[in-house]
């Protein structure tokens, strides 16, 4: 006997939000941003909701997880309009905002084009996202949100503009993109816990540690020919002082001596691959093998002692 197939109902965002504050709140979850984070494929860390702007305010402002970019998300549950695309303008230029995230009910197609504009017309460090926000529900079931993306960067049109004026940086560029793209194929085949950001045309990929001091950065190096896996401290030299002071103990877990380099700004702590060429499709496989195993063991290694450090360092206040 064949089995009974349920019914696919859309259900109404106002049964579910009755006003627009109420679907912020819900939104601003951590477990509902990680949703949105993973559809779009950046790491959402919230700020605060409702944040002031002279007399308006934005209904979320967020920063990217491991740059501190700032990230304004306006909610609209009905069809877009003129009024709130004026707002999200003047939202991300009073937080100069390099992400701007637009979630509505409905897209008109004047404004799905005004946001295509918007991508194409500025560089690679300024994203547009218009988005659709459903509410689905199987038979009776509890109404499940679904996020699709209407408009989204073009990084491969932003690398091309960007990068014009030196036709081989952009071929670079492009294959840089494109190995991004299938390491991050090759890790959510392999491990579905694992939110990966969405691929940008450059040599670096950054990964979350947990923390806003820094992050794994994976790195493709074409005119060297290595890949390798660091851990990327911003400005805090507390911090990357702490660990090399235990610089023994962390070498002894990753199993390899590490470079240890304390920039004017930066600091990081790298293991580097020599390889004959990083962009052979052959050994691509073999490429993302090594990122990967080395990006969790970096994950697992350091993310303890980042988390012994901010204890050490509340206790001392």
């Amino acid at each position: 006997m064949k089995k009974p197939l349920a019914k696919l109902n859309k259900v109404d965002l106002r049964e579910v939000w009755k006003h627009e504050t109420e679907f912020t709140n819900w939104l601003a979850q951590e477990e509902n941003l990680d949703l949105l984070s993973k559809e779009i494929g950046v790491d959402i860390k919230l700020i605060q909701t409702e944040a002031k702007i002279g007399s308006f305010s934005v209904d979320i402002l967020a920063e990217e997880e491991t740059s501190g970019q700032k990230i304004i998300i306006e909610n609209q549950l009905e069809e877009t309009n003129h009024d709130h695309l004026g707002k999200i303008i003047t939202y991300a230029s009073g937080y100069e905002a390099n992400i701007i995230i637009w979630i509505v009910k409905d897209v008109r197609e004047e404004h799905q084009k005004a946001i295509e504009w918007l991508n194409e017309h500025t560089d690679e460090n300024i994203n547009f996202f218009l988005i659709k926000i459903e509410l689905w529900q199987i038979d009776n079931s509890n109404p499940a949100p679904k996020f699709e993306i209407i408009v989204q960067p073009n990084e491969w049109a932003k690398a091309i503009k960007t990068n014009s004026s030196d036709r081989e940086l952009t071929e670079t560029n492009l294959q840089q993109l494109e190995f991004w793209k299938k390491f991050r194929k090759y890790v959510e085949e392999r491990d579905k816990r694992i939110r990966l950001r969405k691929p940008l045309p450059r040599q670096y990929y950054d990964i979350s540690i947990g923390s806003s001091d820094g992050h794994v950065a994976l790195t493709v190096n074409s005119r060297e020919n290595f890949i390798s896996c660091e851990i990327y401290i911003n400005t805090n030299k507390d911090l990357f002082h702490f660990l090399q002071e235990r610089k023994d103990e962390i070498e002894k877990e990753i199993g390899e001596s590490l470079e240890w380099v304390d920039a004017r700004v930066a600091s990081r702590i790298k293991l580097k691959k020599q390889v004959s060429d990083v962009f052979n499709p052959t050994e691509e496989e073999n490429h993302f093998a090594w990122l990967y195993e080395k990006m969790l063991l970096f994950q697992k290694v350091f993310s303890k002692y980042f988390k012994e450090f901010k204890n050490n360092y509340k206790s001392m206040q």
